[in-house]
Formats: C-alpha cells, sequence, structure tokens
C-alpha cells in the first residue's frame, strides 16, 4: 500500500454562496491528491505525458459528502493506492479537516493510455518500478 497526505486551503473563490466547499470542487481536491502523490514518488505526470506519451483518464468516481468544508479551512487530501496497479490505477481519497474529522471520501479508478494509439496499455514500468517496494507480499 502506498499513501501520500498534501495539504490545501480551501480559497474563497471555491465556495458557495453558503461558504461552503461548492461540490463540484471535491473533484479537482482528488486531483492535487494524485498528482502531488505521483509527484513525491519520483513520477510526475508531465513526465508521464511528456517523456513516455502516456496518460491517466478518469473513468469512474464515487465520493461520499460527510461533512463541509469551509472557506480558509485547511483540508488534508490523503490519497492511498491500496492495491498495485495494473492498466488501472485506483486511487482512494479521504479529505480531512483541521479537527481531524473526514470530510470526505472518494474512489477514483483511471486507465494507463497510449497517447499515440489511444489504447489501454500496462503501467508503465517505470512507475511499477518505483511501486514495488510499497506492495511486497
Amino acid at each position: 500500500m502506498y499513501s501520500y497526505s498534501y495539504k490545501k486551503r480551501v480559497r474563497y473563490a471555491e465556495t458557495d454562496k453558503m461558504g461552503y466547499l461548492y461540490y463540484g470542487h471535491y473533484a479537482k481536491y482528488y486531483e492535487i491528491g494524485r498528482v502531488e502523490a505521483m509527484r513525491s514518488l519520483g513520477f510526475p505526470y508531465k513526465k508521464m505525458e511528456d517523456e513516455l506519451g502516456v496518460m491517466l483518464p478518469v473513468v469512474h468516481m464515487e465520493c461520499r459528502y460527510i461533512a463541509p468544508a469551509f472557506y480558509d479551512d485547511e483540508i488534508e487530501i490523503q490519497t492511498i493506492l491500496k492495491e498495485k496497479p495494473t492498466k488501472l490505477i485506483t486511487f482512494h481519497n479521504t479529505l480531512v479537516n483541521s479537527e481531524n474529522k473526514v470530510i470526505n471520501q472518494a474512489v477514483v479508478k483511471l486507465f494507463f493510455i497510449d497517447m499515440q494509439s489511444g489504447q489501454r496499455i500496462s503501467i508503465p514500468s517505470q512507475l511499477a518500478q518505483l511501486l514495488n517496494p510499497y506492495f511486497k507480499n
């Protein structure tokens, strides 16, 4: 299992009239979590796209809203890979507020796609090697 946490503050522009983090912005927080998790491994999205020609489109997302986040709240985005990726990579996200209360949970699934052919491919070997130590039996 691989996990990474990243903190982000809710901006005013991300809130609705009630002062809550607008529900449509949660997917952006999941993206921040997975991009920063990949960067922490030394394998940023930019490298995967620009050097390897591999993209990761979202194919499934489900989330559960538990409690609201408000303007200026500092949110911890916890991103976990519970299983070793193959042709599909599944990120489990938990958003936690500064009182350590879980406010949102999500599962986001993405395919590895060759940008030139548009076909599904297996996880790039460079990424698999970086993740191997986290998934030893």
